[in-house]
């Protein structure tokens, strides 16, 4: 009886604590200001030069801290649907497990938002979730090849200020929350590769970012 009380502590603790093999948190206040975190890169999907610019800033309203990430001049030409700004690292290898982030939208013309790219091939390959205020939803989506295709939705309008989005993927489906909902869920087995993990705007979205966690299932 003892030794059976011990093996069910055991998995109660496991199911608790052993969930998340590896955890990340990007809070970025020990990232100098107009750089941006060591091991990740600015790129973008159907690029044009020069490169949106994302760097770490000061921000009174920071959720932790007093700074943020954010992408501060966007690169506003279009070309095949528009640019879509990246800044990935592929220090993280992800393929289950969970992410999650603080975002503001901050401006944005033609675009506003952004969010959460995961199992990261290169600039071309992704999965992304991004919420857009301009258009009130709440999208998944993966590239592919370059081509952008939305998988599903959800209308949503959120206040002005800083929200939390947060993907959760477990083989092959993923979830999505806005402000701790569920909103999202869907399957797709088009990219099952480990890959990296970033955030991700469009056009001309500027958009500050706080809080970035990775739990590694």
């Amino acid at each position: 009886m003892f030794l059976l009380k011990r093996m069910v502590i055991f998995v109660f603790l496991f199911a608790i604590l052993g969930y998340a093999k590896d955890t990340f948190l990007y809070n970025f206040e020990n990232v100098r200001i107009a750089t941006i975190p060591n091991g990740w890169h600015i790129s973008a999907t159907h690029p044009k030069k020069p490169l949106a610019v994302w760097e770490v800033i000061k921000a009174k309203d920071a959720p932790s801290g007093e700074k943020v990430l954010a992408l501060t001049r966007p690169n506003t030409l279009f070309f095949n649907g528009g640019i879509f700004n990246l800044c990935y690292t592929k220090k993280v290898n992800f393929k289950d497990g969970e992410i999650s982030v603080k975002f503001k939208a901050n401006s944005g013309d033609t675009d506003q938002g952004g969010g959460i790219m995961w199992r990261v091939q290169d600039n071309n390959n992704y999965y992304v979730a991004r919420f857009n205020p301009l258009e009130n939803n709440f999208c998944f989506y993966i590239v592919k090849n370059s081509h952008r295709h939305e998988l599903t939705y959800a209308d949503i309008k959120l206040s002005k200020g800083w929200h939390k989005m947060r993907i959760v993927q477990h083989g092959n489906n993923f979830k999505g929350y806005l402000d701790g909902k569920k909103f999202l869920s869907y399957s797709d087995t088009q990219l099952s590769k480990n890959g990296g993990i970033g955030l991700w705007t469009k056009s001309d979205a500027a958009t500050s970012f706080d809080d970035f966690t990775v739990k590694v299932q």
